[in-house]
C-alpha cells in the first residue's frame, strides 16, 4: 500500500489524498505583527533565531522575535545590488516586471536558508537568482552557471511567470544548494559551488513532476496543479512544503524521491483557519528535532476568525522524529 502510494506521488498518475499520511499535532499559532509588505514567504533557523521573507520587500529580512505568543518582525535593512542576467525568457522577464509595481517588490523573495557560519541564502522568484547576505558585509548576488536555468526549462519547469523557484535550502558548509520549481512542473534541484562558481556538476535536475492533486476535503475545492512552497535540509534529509496537499514530505537529497510524509491539514483547516481562497496558503517551512515551523502567507485574504497578520504555527515532530520509517 505504501509503495504504491509513493509511486503515485513519484509520476504523478492521479490524485493522491492529502489524509493518506500521518498527522501532525499542533502545538501553538503565533501572528506576525511589523512585517512591512507581510506576506511572509520563507522561514530559515539561523543560529538559533528564526528569520523571515517577505515577498513584498526587496530591501529588508526579518529577524522575528518569539518572546511572547504574538511575535514582532524585526526589519534588517539590506543594500540589494542589480540583479544578475538569469536566462529566463523574454515574456517571463516582462511579465514579472510588469506587475512589480503592484506586488510591491522587484524582487519576489520566496525563501530563505542559512549555512552553520550564519550566511543567509535568500532566492528571487521573479529573477531566478540567490542573493547571499552575510553576518559581515554586503549582500551579493551567487555567481550562477546559466545551465541551471536550461536544464530546468529543458525538463518542463520554470515555463510559467509566478511559477519559478519557491523555496532554497543550503547544506551546512554553505557549499551545495537545493532549489524548488513551484508548479507546472514542479521540481527539485541542486547546485555546488566551485571557487566563485556555483554549477551544476553532475546535472541541475533531481526530479520534475506534473499532475494533479487532490487538495484535502475540507477545501472544497477540486484537484490543483501539484506544487512546492518551500524546503528544508535537517539531518541530511530534503523536506519539502507541499501547499495545496498540506504536508511535509522528507525526500532523498540525491533524487528528490519521496521517503515518508505527513499531513497537517486537520489543525491548519478547522473552521476558524479557513480563508475564502481555492489554493493553499502554507508558505515556509523550518525544521529542527522538536517540530516544524510553517509560515501562512494570506496574502490579502483575511482568515475566517478575523485574523489579517501572517501567522506561523508550531508542529511537534512526529513519534520517532522526523527520521521515522527510515
Amino acid at each position: 500500500m505504501r509503495i504504491a502510494l509513493m509511486a503515485l506521488l513519484c509520476v504523478g498518475a492521479a490524485p493522491v489524498m492529502a489524509d493518506t499520511w500521518p498527522e501532525l499535532a499542533l502545538q501553538s499559532e503565533h501572528p506576525v505583527e511589523g512585517m512591512r509588505g507581510a506576506n511572509l514567504s520563507g522561514l530559515a533557523l539561523c543560529l538559533g533565531e528564526l528569520w523571515a521573507v517577505s515577498d513584498r520587500d526587496d530591501d529588508q529580512i526579518y529577524r522575528l522575535d518569539q518572546h511572547f505568543a504574538e511575535w514582532h518582525a524585526e526589519a534588517l535593512t539590506i543594500d540589494v545590488p542589480p540583479p544578475p542576467e538569469s536566462g529566463l525568457p523574454w515574456g517571463v522577464r516582462m511579465m514579472s516586471k510588469a506587475v512589480s509595481p503592484l506586488r510591491g517588490g522587484d524582487l519576489d523573495f520566496e525563501g530563505i536558508s542559512c549555512d552553520d557560519a550564519g550566511n543567509r541564502f535568500v532566492v528571487s522568484e521573479a529573477h531566478a537568482a540567490v542573493l547571499q547576505i552575510p553576518q559581515m558585509g554586503a549582500p551579493a548576488w551567487l555567481k550562477i552557471d546559466p545551465a541551471l536555468v536550461r536544464q530546468a526549462r529543458a525538463s518542463g519547469m520554470l515555463l510559467h511567470f509566478n511559477a519559478l523557484f519557491e523555496g532554497i535550502a543550503v547544506n551546512p558548509q554553505g557549499n551545495q544548494i537545493w532549489l524548488a520549481a513551484e508548479r507546472e512542473r514542479r521540481g527539485l534541484l541542486t547546485i555546488r559551488k566551485k571557487q566563485s562558481v556555483w554549477d551544476c556538476e553532475g546535472g541541475c535536475v533531481l526530479m520534475s513532476e506534473g499532475g494533479l492533486e487532490q487538495p484535502p476535503p475540507q477545501l472544497k475545492v477540486k484537484a490543483q496543479q501539484k506544487d512546492f512552497a518551500d524546503l528544508a535540509l535537517f539531518e541530511g534529509k530534503l523536506f519539502t512544503l507541499e501547499r495545496m496537499a498540506y504536508r511535509i514530505c522528507r525526500r532523498t537529497p540525491s533524487t528528490g524521491e519521496v521517503e515518508r510524509c505527513w499531513s497537517f491539514a486537520n489543525d491548519a483547516l478547522t473552521a476558524g483557519r479557513l480563508y475564502k481562497s481555492a489554493y493553499g496558503n502554507t508558505e515556509a517551512l523550518s525544521l529542527d528535532a522538536k517540530g516544524a515551523w510553517i509560515g501562512v502567507d494570506n496574502g490579502n485574504h483575511v482568515r475566517a476568525d478575523g485574523e489579517k497578520r501572517p501567522v506561523v504555527w508550531r508542529f511537534a515532530a512526529p513519534q520517532g522524529g522526523w527520521s521515522a520509517g527510515s
